[in-house]
């Protein structure tokens, strides 16, 4: 039997405001997601215990043993009632610790592929539950497909109609850790942030861009904070001529910008380059036809 294989796209927060905070200290979030073209690819066949192995430009400091991708086996397994048996290949091609649900999208791709290998067809209310508890991000990345995130985001609702649109990611070549993003934002934070109000869809990327520009990353100014040079790559992907708006997706350390198509998006990509820095330009994986 040939290894089944499975894709798991970065995830880009195309806004990201803080709306509150729980009582277990978890904040809550009002997000537009969206999946771009790039990701890891997952790798599984059948063998006689769970094995992973990760290869990858960016597999540096990922362990075999301690991995959400194992943690998504083991829990659709105990699920299913059966035991977790599959060889599984992670290659990595996302930055870890960037922002994009690299992580999240490799469990979530996990989930999709052993269901595959297992011969299984769990209800898709429980999938999406072992998916919610391996982490708030799982969720959004299991559907692959643009959504708005709210509550901790776990929270899926439809994301309005996308138009086409190219999009570049860059990161410095710096993990940030989300926790301490979220406990650095506290002293940035003055309130918390509304919700946005998003029309039901757009045209054009350029209409998309002039509404996203009234949304906010709430996180951006704790991880400048952290990471400095995430001023520099926002500075560097804004002085495209062709960028019609750029800003940090999740906790950082990625940046994205919106483009009016794929082609423009990947041609300020090239443009871009930078020792140390990962960059890529391209189009979304899924978007309403425009």
């Amino acid at each position: 039997m040939l290894p089944l294989s499975q894709h798991a796209p970065a995830k880009v927060n195309l806004f990201l405001h803080i709306t509150g905070r729980r009582d277990d200290g978890y904040h809550l979030l009002d997000s537009l997601a969206v999946f771009s073209e790039v990701g890891d690819t997952l790798r599984a066949e059948p063998a006689d215990e769970l094995a992973l192995t990760i290869s990858g430009p960016q597999r540096a400091g990922l362990s075999c043993t301690d991995n959400l991708v194992l943690r998504a086996a083991l829990a659709l397994a105990s699920a299913a009632g059966l035991q977790a048996k599959a060889a599984i290949t992670l290659e990595k091609q996302l930055p870890v610790a960037s922002g994009i649900g690299g992580g999240s999208a490799d469990a979530a791709a996990t989930l999709r592929l052993l269901c595959r290998l297992w011969r299984l067809e769990p209800d898709p209310r429980d999938l999406l539950g072992i998916a919610a508890g391996l982490g708030a991000d799982v969720a959004v990345c299991l559907g692959e497909r643009p959504a708005r995130m709210g509550g901790i985001g776990d929270r899926l609702s439809a994301a309005p109609l996308l138009p086409r649109f190219g999009l570049v990611l860059a990161n410095p070549g710096r993990p940030v850790s989300t926790p301490e993003v979220f406990r650095a934002a506290a002293q940035f934070r003055t309130g918390f942030s509304a919700p946005a109000k998003l029309p039901a869809g757009w045209p054009d990327a350029e209409a998309m861009a002039d509404d996203l520009a009234g949304c906010a990353n709430d996180l951006e100014a704790a991880a400048i904070a952290l990471c400095p040079e995430i001023s520099d790559v926002l500075v560097a992907i804004a002085a495209d001529p062709n960028c019609l708006l750029a800003r940090m997706s999740g906790s950082g350390a990625t940046c994205f910008g919106l483009f009016a198509d794929p082609a423009s998006a990947a041609n300020a990509a090239a443009r871009l380059q930078r020792d140390a820095w990962w960059v890529w330009g391209g189009a979304t994986s899924a978007h309403a036809p425009g």
